[in-house]
């Protein structure tokens, strides 16, 4: 351990322990990218958090923190300091009659879940996982796909945020508002979120059905009622083959009743997509047919094929992420949904104007040879003020990147990385699938793989992006929580500040990704 640290250390008799690891190896749960931090924390108490971002300022490092590291962007590589929450995860209290819970923002939502159950209690929406962190998943802009839910955030009452100088901060709509938007989408770069106050609703079952059909059909109910028929619905989109799966879910009171399986939905069906998906990074011409085969057997190769099933949310709302992959999501207007999927099919099948489904794509890059994963994942979210949950004031995060005047379409194009290798489409699809998506007026969901550079990031949130910078440069000056991603994509073009992590380097990982190193400070 430097020794400048242990002096810093030696000088804190205040009884507080100090939890520090060498040698550790982070990774984004995809292997995407991995760093080598100089120190890694776990702590365990509020206390321990205060004293690392504390001696952190004097030993001149910065802070990252992580959680399960779903996001499988650079965001939370560091070479500096890292801190996880993992074990600072307990629930503090709960009121069950207003569905009122206090927690420690470490804990996992799986964790979660299963501690409001036991108080008759649930989320009121879930995303396609359940492995992030509570501070992690609020951080990033975590939603799931319904219209009459919004982001995660929407349900957050109040945080306690830890910030560089070592103090904690409390939050909400009515007490330091502007700390509390800026917080409810930090993107990791206020502090340390410690505490969160969440709103939990009612326990509740789903029952769901999925139908597969030629994807002319799910265009064609988009506006007579597709989003609108249950609570939650969401669409996998299979491109080459033309195809959607429209998944729909509504409250029931019904007994739990569990998807029927087939051989292929076990270990067999699992292994033959994964090398299937590998064999195709050296033959790409395959995958129309691997689409075709994969989500035939898992669906119905039959348009109007039907499965469905009764369960507890915290089981109904989730999928299964298979592999290691790249995603790249985007934010545009629901009505412009359509418009996307027909020109995004229409580039990528190089369809030719007698197809019955060709639209001009305009995208001014070439899908020659190309041939990309599927599906494309398609969901969607309210924070206009159709929602009430969104009409309350001083509850919208500055980053939100949902459409501020009507209901919001996420399109996430998902490329997996068979054994750790990445597929050789990508810089081209997402080269061109950034491009609609920009054409289209969409936002990149900050946690995933996005190249759009900063300054047009800054001109799609303009006002709040610098109000979010405002709120960050006042509890932040330094840049203790600031690294080359923020810097890239939020921060702007101006001098990298006192304790701002620069990127020097990233190296190919022998066994898959890249490895990120950055410097700090002086030592730049």
């Amino acid at each position: 351990m430097d020794p400048l640290v242990i002096s810093e250390v030696a000088k804190c008799a205040d009884g507080v322990r100090f939890r520090a690891k060498m040698d550790h190896v982070h990774s984004t749960w995809a292997r995407t990218f991995l760093s080598r931090p100089e120190l890694y924390f776990q702590p365990k108490t509020l206390p321990e958090i205060e004293k690392i971002i504390k001696l952190a300022h004097k030993c001149r490092r910065r802070i990252t923190t992580t959680g399960c590291g779903h996001s499988p962007s650079s965001l939370t590589c560091t070479s500096s300091w890292l801190v996880n929450l993992d074990k600072y995860n307990r629930i503090l209290s709960v009121d069950a009659s207003k569905g009122v819970v206090v927690m420690q923002s470490g804990i996992r939502l799986y964790a979660l879940c299963e501690e409001l159950e036991k108080h008759g209690l649930a989320m009121p929406n879930l995303g396609s996982i359940n492995q992030q962190s509570i501070a992690g998943a609020i951080s990033t802009g975590t939603h799931g796909s319904s219209l009459r839910h919004g982001l995660m955030s929407e349900d957050i009452l109040s945080l306690r945020i830890t910030i560089a100088d070592g103090t904690t901060k409390f939050c909400s709509p009515d007490e330091n508002p502007e700390l509390f938007r800026a917080s409810l989408l930090s993107l990791g770069a206020l502090g340390i979120i410690t505490e969160v106050t969440f709103r939990a609703v009612p326990e509740f079952t789903l029952r769901w059905k999925q139908v597969i059909n030629a994807d002319v059909k799910m265009l064609n109910a988009w506006e007579r009622g597709l989003w609108t028929q249950t609570e939650f619905v969401r669409v996998w989109w299979y491109p080459h083959t033309r195809r959607a799966v429209v998944w729909t879910a509504e409250k029931t009171d019904e007994p739990p009743e569990e998807p029927k399986t087939s051989y292929f939905d076990g270990p067999i069906g699992y292994y033959v997509y994964h090398n299937l998906l590998y064999i195709s990074q050296f033959v790409p011409r395959i995958m129309p047919w691997v689409e075709w085969f994969v989500f035939g057997m898992q669906f119905g190769f039959a348009n109007g094929t039907a499965s469905g099933a009764v369960q507890p949310s915290r089981k109904a709302l989730l999928m299964n992420c298979l592999y290691s992959q790249f995603v790249n999501e985007w934010a545009i207007p629901l009505r412009r949904g359509p418009e996307a999927l027909r020109r995004l099919s229409s580039w990528l099948n190089r369809l030719p104007p007698s197809d019955p489904d060709y639209v001009p794509h305009d995208i001014p890059f070439s899908a020659d040879g190309l041939y990309v994963h599927a599906p494309v994942e398609v969901r969607v979210s309210d924070t206009s003020p159709s929602n009430p949950k969104s009409r309350a004031p001083n509850t919208r995060p500055y980053l939100d990147p949902t459409d501020d005047d009507g209901p919001t379409l996420y399109l996430n194009a998902t490329l997996y990385r068979p054994y750790f290798s990445d597929p050789p489409c990508r810089e081209r699809y997402y080269e061109a699938f950034e491009w609609l998506m920009r054409d289209l007026g969409g936002r990149p969901h900050w946690a995933k793989n996005f190249e759009t550079e900063g300054a047009e990031i800054e001109r799609m949130y303009d006002g709040n992006l610098r109000q979010w910078r405002k709120v960050r440069e006042s509890v932040d000056p330094d840049g203790l929580f600031s690294g080359a991603w923020h810097r890239r994509f939020v921060l702007g073009n101006g001098p990298l500040l006192p304790l701002e992590e620069a990127e020097i380097g990233r190296q190919s990982n022998p066994s898959g990704g890249l490895l990120f190193e950055g410097v700090v400070g002086t030592a730049r």
